[in-house]
């Protein structure tokens, strides 16, 4: 299957992917207000402190394994069982020559024993265990401190917390921590022919859905999300909203009106009521990119087509925010290299970022294009779980050869 992909349309006035990212990224400052919550409320927000071990983890030795605790310098020989040791309910006793406790997987080794004999290279009759090997000094036993000794750093601050961050924080008993505040994001779409969702469309009317799919994304990122709905195209509601975004968010985010058509005016506003940086990047979709200050606020103007908006977003938007929002680095995703499964044309000139799904194969992961990959195209959009990346210079991109891959689970 081939998609062709458009023609050269390089502008040299117009800055690549890698400047444009990396001039956002100078510019997006991180935000400094913290605030305390409860480790429950965690997923999602920012570390503003460093964290370390208060104690060794783990606290005792204990058995990596079902088995049977006993004295490695005993060997061979066949124990007696003195007891047991469960998690929660150790053996008060000792171990001593020739004997062993029965012990499960996360339970305190008992004193005198420093080895676990698994279960499966046990013999077991009534209450004698004949070893089926001799066990090691320290086999199938987790150390105190082995995962973290006491005072060593857990987390450092800016970590992005996720699932596995708080359950590190669980189980160094922390309930609560300190996080930098949310990232407040307004954000509105511009154009006349919009409509909301449940109205009947006229004539040249879409419905606007462009604000559904930034809601969700920065959801995703845990934002303090403000929609100012839809803006007219009008230059006076424009500047209107701009200036009520940039008073009551750290970012404002506005779809259309970016390009140099009659009625797109969030350029020309943004360049007299802020600093704008440019407004052109070398990529397909999402040639037209607003990107600058207003007030202190973050501006981004994202192209109105759909695809366009969601791409730009990942590319650009999302870096930003989570810098602001306090992560330190990295801010961008690495790219997989895989190999492709058909041709994909492209002309030189323009960073093509094509929609694509995996394919597994019997000789390994693999990536396909979507089909049509036209900016307005939302159905391939939604049925991508990934951006192929096609370098600008790039012309063709020929079956089984590697190309860079950009997931989409773990951005969305």
């Amino acid at each position: 299957m081939t998609h062709c992909c458009g023609g050269n349309e390089h502008d040299s006035l117009a800055k690549n992917v890698a400047d444009a990212r990396d001039a956002i990224l100078a510019a997006s400052l991180p935000v400094q207000g913290t605030e305390n919550i409860h480790l429950g409320n965690a997923l999602g927000r920012v570390l503003a402190t460093d964290i370390h071990a208060p104690a060794n983890v783990p606290a005792w030795s204990n058995s990596a394994m079902d088995g049977y605790a006993l004295r490695s310098i005993d060997g061979d020989a066949v124990r007696r069982i003195i007891g047991q040791s469960f998690a929660g309910h150790p053996f008060k006793g000792h171990v001593g020559a020739d004997e062993c406790v029965r012990i499960m997987t996360g339970a305190v080794v008992p004193e005198g024993a420093d080895a676990v004999l698994v279960q499966e290279q046990a013999e077991v009759h009534a209450d004698q265990v004949t070893p089926q090997a001799v066990s090691k000094t320290g086999a199938n036993i987790r150390q105190p401190g082995e995962d973290l000794q006491a005072g060593a750093l857990a987390l450092e601050a800016g970590t992005w917390l996720r699932p596995a961050q708080i359950g590190l924080l669980a189980s160094l008993g922390v309930a609560e921590l300190a996080v930098y505040r949310r990232l407040r994001v307004a954000f509105f779409s511009t154009g006349d022919e919009l409509r909301p969702l449940g109205s009947a469309l006229g004539p040249g009317q879409i419905y606007d859905s462009n604000r559904y799919a930034l809601h969700g994304m920065l959801q995703r990122l845990g934002c303090e999300i403000l929609d100012l709905g839809r803006i007219v195209d009008d230059p006076e509601q424009i500047e209107a909203a701009l200036h009520s975004a940039a008073t009551m968010a750290d970012m404002v985010i506005s779809t259309g009106g970016v390009s140099v058509g009659d009625a797109d005016y969030i350029a020309e506003l943004l360049g007299r009521l802020g600093t704008i940086n440019f407004w052109k990047i070398n990529m397909k979709p999402g040639r037209p990119l607003a990107f600058g200050q207003l007030g202190d606020a973050t501006f981004f103007g994202l192209p109105g087509n759909p695809v366009a908006t969601v791409v730009t977003f990942y590319q650009f938007v999302r870096p930003s925010i989570l810098k602001r929002m306090g992560k330190t680095a990295p801010w961008i995703t690495p790219p997989l290299q895989l190999p492709l499964t058909e041709d994909l044309q492209k002309k030189p000139g323009r960073t093509d970022f094509q929609r694509g799904v995996l394919v597994q194969t019997p000789s390994g992961l693999k990536v396909a294009g979507v089909g049509q990959q036209a900016s307005h195209i939302m159905c391939g959009m939604a049925h991508a779980d990934c951006l192929i990346i096609l370098a600008a210079e790039a012309e063709h991109a020929k079956a089984g050869s590697l190309v860079e891959v950009q997931l989409l689970e773990g951005l969305v």
